[in-house]
């Protein structure tokens, strides 16, 4: 292979121009008196462009066509027609949430009312309010544990919302059983005399059981004897141990 080498020019020699960078020299801008006067006079006009769009953003209305107004007033008045309705639905939505709050508090202002009366009922939690203490004297150990059964019945009918025998609860589930002389309230034995503690209405409870031929007279045909205090103000303490359900289960609630 043969390197050619080219001989050095003689005397100074400028580098080669190519054709870009020409024209790029060309068209490269000068600062010169002519051109600082003529930016000037576009900053001025640039001013005055401004100036004058502000004046007639100011003046705008003022030089508008009736029609024109009209259409503008028509399109406020639209808007804030728009901006109401907006404002009825947010005001019905927060009527809807807070009626709603109000409806889960009753709901569970309702159950806490219901459990509350429930254990009553049940015996599961204490009691008080006005009611009537009922002592029933045994001394020939005659009175029989139907007699008593008849008893708490006539309580129970005279609106008696919470009973205490002895020192027992007595509820739905309760039963009499023994005999004579060995009366037992749900398999203990009951000890004379009895004493009734009832909560209810004091006055109903002592009519109902002095009614002829009612408790007080099947308790003296026994040889026994029923005395009943009213009393304005009476706390049942005593409390039975829930049952737990052998067989029964509650029902799912139903989905809607």
């Amino acid at each position: 292979m043969i390197d050619e080498q080219p001989l050095p020019p003689e005397g100074p020699v400028r580098a080669p121009v190519d054709g870009a960078a020409a024209w790029r020299r060309l068209l490269r801008p000068s600062s010169t008196r002519s051109q600082l006067i003529i930016g000037a006079l576009c900053a001025l006009l640039g001013f005055g462009v401004v100036a004058q769009v502000h004046q007639t953003s100011e003046a705008n209305l003022s030089g508008l066509t009736q029609d024109e107004l009209v259409r503008i007033l028509d399109e406020a008045t639209d808007r804030a027609d728009a901006l109401s309705v907006e404002a009825a639905d947010l005001q019905r939505e927060l009527a809807e949430l807070e009626s709603g709050s109000d409806t889960r508090e009753a709901a569970l202002a309702a159950a806490e009312r219901n459990a509350a009366a429930q254990g009553i009922l049940t015996g599961r939690l204490p009691a008080e309010g006005p009611g009537v203490k009922v002592v029933v004297s045994d001394p020939d150990g005659q009175v029989r544990p139907l007699t008593l059964l008849n008893l708490l019945e006539e309580l129970r009918n005279a609106g008696a919302e919470a009973v205490s025998l002895n020192g027992h609860r007595v509820v739905a589930s309760s039963s009499f059983t023994g005999s004579a002389g060995e009366v037992m309230l749900d398999g203990q034995v009951l000890e004379a005399p009895f004493v009734w503690y009832a909560i209810g209405d004091p006055d109903t409870i002592d009519t109902a059981l002095g009614i002829p031929g009612g408790a007080d007279a099947a308790v003296r045909r026994d040889g026994g004897r029923a005395t009943v205090t009213k009393l304005n103000a009476l706390t049942i303490t005593d409390v039975i141990e829930a049952a737990t359900p052998q067989y029964a289960t509650p029902v799912p609630a139903s989905t809607p």
